[in-house]
């Protein structure tokens, strides 16, 4: 089977390796589509965290069933699934507690080891979801909207509640969109004008401002009564801007941090417990969080296609990796395509 291997920062190749037996308890997955995400785009420039290289990178993924250990169920061959990357031990405390999301020996399928960018992957059938209705587009997005599911859930959102996400990139146009599901009014700050014009125009964003050149906190009370956001979510992976989004949460409000980066955050202690403030870590999602994506992806309430900006084969993708990680060349979400499946069709 073909594979692209990431050897080190900036250098990807093809190669061939053989097709692996499926392990006890694990189907193998004929890929269909592979979301490139930011952790492809940090590991690919040396600035992912918890990461070694050599490595096939490719956490986003759809595709169909192939076959099947002998101790898992084969009426899985042929379903259309996503993969749920996060393998957790099931045995830690965090897992007993039902958030396999942060498991203390938590491993990432693209990231602590191979991943999907091949032809075939082999994957813990637990970790396999068929889901019949919805494109093999949206189901190799439901991994990195679940991201946003996730933060959405922790914050605890209530409907008319201000939120304010900054970071318009995949996951906050999650944020977005799961917190207008649940009631909220959501605005979006980001330096890109094209990003948070499809925020207002398509996704139903309430306002949208630019980091640089509006007065974001003057803004956010002319729209909330004086006050400043109830809940504040970063998706910038930006330390500078992961420090400022402190000063745009209001009295008694949240404050989460999705992006992860190779930094300190910092902040004003007196202003933290003057405003009573609550800090939220966001880390990737669990299966809840998934069903919630292809729930709303399903009944139309989330929106995949204005994402995907971008497309290309697997034989294309060294050459267009360092073109992708290019903040020039307009990515928003870039899509490996392995078959010839039509991108607006129902897989059944």
């Amino acid at each position: 089977m073909q594979v692209i291997v990431c050897s080190r920062p900036g250098e990807m190749a093809l190669v061939e390796r053989p097709v692996p037996d499926c392990a006890p308890g694990e189907a193998r997955v004929a890929i269909r589509r592979i979301g490139i995400c930011g952790t492809d785009i940090h590991a690919f420039g040396g600035n992912q965290p918890y990461f070694v290289y050599p490595r096939v990178l490719g956490h986003e993924l759809s595709g169909e069933v192939v076959a099947t250990a002998d101790d898992v169920d084969s009426d899985l061959v042929g379903q259309p699934v996503y993969v749920i990357p996060y393998l957790h031990c099931g045995e830690c405390r965090a897992c007993r507690q039902g958030r396999t999301n942060c498991c203390q020996r938590l491993e990432v399928i693209g990231v602590h080891r191979d991943g999907g960018m091949a032809e075939t992957l082999n994957v813990p059938a637990s970790h396999l979801i068929p889901v019949p209705t919805v494109t093999p587009d949206q189901l190799a997005l439901v991994e990195c909207q679940a991201i946003g599911a996730h933060a959405v859930r922790r914050a605890q959102i209530e409907p008319d509640e201000l939120v304010i996400v900054v970071g318009a990139g995949p996951i906050g146009m999650g944020v977005l969109q799961v917190a207008r599901s649940l009631g909220a009014r959501v605005a979006m700050v980001d330096t890109n004008r094209q990003r948070l014009d499809l925020c207002r125009d398509e996704l139903g964003a309430e306002a949208v401002w630019h980091a640089l050149d509006d007065d974001i906190m003057a803004e956010i009370e002319a729209i909330n009564d004086g006050a400043l956001a109830d809940v504040v979510f970063d998706a910038t992976g930006n330390p500078k801007a992961m420090n400022r989004g402190f000063d745009f949460v209001g009295h008694g409000g949240r404050y989460v941090l999705v992006s992860v980066v190779k930094a300190d955050i910092t902040f004003s202690d007196p202003d933290f417990h003057k405003k009573e403030l609550t800090l939220m870590g966001s880390r990737n999602a669990t299966l809840e969080d998934f069903e919630t994506v292809t729930r709303l992806m399903a009944s139309g309430e989330l929106k995949t296609a204005p994402l995907i900006t971008h497309r290309g084969s697997l034989e294309e993708l060294p050459t267009l990796m360092p073109q992708w990680c290019d903040p020039a060349s307009g990515v928003i979400k870039a899509m490996v395509t392995l078959d010839s499946t039509d991108a607006s069709e129902v897989i059944a």
